[in-house]
């Protein structure tokens, strides 16, 4: 009878006592539920108030791997092509490991699985898994793991990776819940920090054209505008290499104006076709053209070497078919790099046809002042010719005049001096009004004007810049074909000189009386050898013959040398009706 009673009185203990463990059980997982909801939100809004794309992605798998206690965590970026990941951040692994592992993963095996079916994966053992082909060596060890896609605005920007949970568990399906809460709040993360980057690179290139169209409009020369055009664009893109080449006249070529960055040297100057270069190829078809890894691009010329440790790249032109191609910036990475996206070609070309535009008001601005000052000194010419002649040819025909009734020979022989110094000063004065009204031929194609060009163009050959000097009448007494000669005759002349003269001093004189033209050159160089080729001299002393001149040169022999004098002297033959 009492042990009876007994029993009934330890079965109600004992169904309390299992009560009371399954409401402490209850307690216990509504605790970790709440703390583990309490943790999720912490990461949520740890990963929303991040702006730099950089640091969101990298606080994004710092949070998973705490939410689900896994020992490793990575994140991978699916790049452009969709198929493989341009990107990887991880959690767990040191850079002295990740280094001994080699290159970053590209999505081969099981992180490839995901990349072909973007939903949550969960596995107790990788190994096991058939899409799964071991690890590299010094990778360590890892089973459990978790795969969960990160999207943004309904597209697959990336993965999340989470392998070993700690303590020798697996992964259950709350940390896929987890996880996959945490995607969604990255997701728009993510899209923040992009739309947040993007607004600040439209601001730098706004800034950017900004500063080139007010370099251009104070009247800064168009090479400091392209530049400028060529060192922001490689700032805001990351690129390694910037150039600008511009048309060359008359050709079907570019020139490199400017190169700056990695191996410039190799760039600058370059002559470039339109069919087997980047820069060519959208200069002649007006479009933005690309390049994944340039050294390798068969469209592109190997030759001469200029892309070493290069890759990426994009040619874009200046300007439009519409208002004028005014040549091409191209952009290179080095190797390695991911390549140029539509999000920064865009601002790109964007940028290159702004900068095309603030070129053309800059041009129209110098035109307007370039016709302002042409009228102003149409103006000083037409006042010259009717005020001061008319004045000084009056006062030295009352001069003449009046020398008839001067009785004292020394003061006659004053005054007709003073009537050839006003004729003189007539003649000086009427040079100034041709040059003033200068028009034949559009603006710089006078004599003076293409000597100077000339000589300018002789100074990189010859390591210094060249005097010039001239004298008389140039553009007026001295006909078009004996200029032509004479300016050919100083290009051979200023070109042997930096061939073979050695010569640190060079000067050039180019004088006319009206009857005669003179071009004289010298220099302080070795002086001609007399075993010396004479091809060049001959050249020279035939185009004097034919306009019936001749040539003549002196060349000092002995220790201290003494350089080379040429002069070279045709007869001006005056035109029909020229005074």
């Amino acid at each position: 009878m009492e042990s009876h009673e007994a029993a009934q009185v330890r079965l109600p203990q004992l169904r309390l006592d299992e009560l009371l463990g399954e409401l402490q059980a209850r307690l216990d997982a509504a605790r970790g539920t709440r703390d583990r909801v309490h943790s999720l939100l912490e990461a949520v809004l740890s990963v929303g108030r991040e702006l730099d794309l950089e640091q969101a992605l990298r606080s994004i798998v710092e949070a998973a791997a705490v939410l689900v206690d896994a020992e490793y965590a990575a994140l991978g970026v699916i790049g452009p092509d969709g198929r493989r990941l341009s990107a990887f951040h991880t959690v767990g692994v040191t850079e002295e490991e990740i280094a001994r592992i080699g290159p970053f993963p590209e999505g081969h095996g099981i992180l490839g699985e995901l990349i072909r079916e973007p939903e949550p994966l969960r596995l107790a053992k990788l190994s096991e898994h058939p899409a799964s082909y071991g690890f590299p060596p010094n990778h360590p060890p890892m089973n459990s793991f978790l795969g969960v896609p990160i999207r943004v605005r309904d597209q697959v920007f990336g993965n999340l990776y989470l392998t070993e949970k700690r303590g020798g568990g697996q992964f259950d399906e709350e940390d896929v819940s987890v996880t996959s809460t945490l995607a969604v709040a990255a997701g728009v993360a993510i899209d923040n920090a992009r739309l947040y980057e993007e607004s600040r690179l439209r601001e730098r290139w706004l800034r950017a054209s900004a500063e080139i169209t007010n370099s251009l409009m104070s009247g800064s020369p168009s090479a400091e505008a392209l530049g400028l055009i060529a060192e922001q664009a490689r700032e805001i893109t990351g690129s390694a290499l910037a150039a600008v080449a511009t048309p060359m006249a008359d050709t079907d070529s570019l020139t490199v104006e400017i190169a700056v960055g990695m191996d410039a040297d190799a760039h600058q100057g370059l002559v470039l076709s339109l069919d087997r270069t980047l820069m060519g190829l959208a200069f002649a078809r007006d479009a933005l053209v690309t390049s994944t890894n340039v050294v390798r691009d068969e469209r592109v010329s190997p030759e001469p070497p200029r892309f070493t440790g290069l890759g990426p790249a994009v040619a874009s032109p200046i300007g439009t078919g519409e208002t004028g191609v005014r040549g091409v910036v191209l952009l290179a990475r080095e190797a390695g790099r991911p390549p140029f996206t539509a999000k920064e070609t865009e601002p790109l070309q964007v940028f290159a046809a702004q900068a095309a535009l603030a070129m053309e008001l800059a041009e129209r601005r110098r035109d307007a002042e370039e016709i302002a000052v042409l009228k102003d000194r149409d103006r000083i010419a037409r006042d010259l010719h009717d005020l001061a002649i008319q004045r000084l040819f009056a006062t030295g025909m009352t001069l003449q005049s009046a020398g008839r009734f001067i009785e004292h020979s020394e003061a006659a022989e004053r005054v007709l001096r003073a009537v050839d110094d006003l004729d003189e000063t007539i003649k000086i004065i009427r040079s100034t009004i041709f040059g003033l009204r200068a028009r034949e031929g559009g603006a710089g194609s006078g004599l003076r004007a293409r000597a100077v060009r000339v000589a300018g163009e002789a100074t990189a050959a010859l390591g210094f810049a060249p005097s010039v000097r001239m004298e008389g009448l140039l553009d007026t007494d001295v006909p078009k074909e004996i200029a032509d000669h004479a300016v050919a005759v100083l290009s051979e002349a200023l070109t042997n000189i930096a061939r073979h003269a050695h010569a640190d001093r060079t000067e050039a004189v180019l004088a006319t009386d009206g009857r005669e033209l003179v071009l004289t050159v010298r220099d302080n160089g070795v002086g001609i050898p007399p075993e010396g080729r004479r091809s060049g001299l001959r050249n020279m002393a035939e185009r004097a013959a034919e306009l019936g001149g001749r040539l003549e040169w002196d060349c000092p022999q002995g220790p201290a040398g003494g350089g080379t004098t040429l002069v070279w002297r045709v007869p001006v033959v005056r035109e029909p009706g020229q005074p």
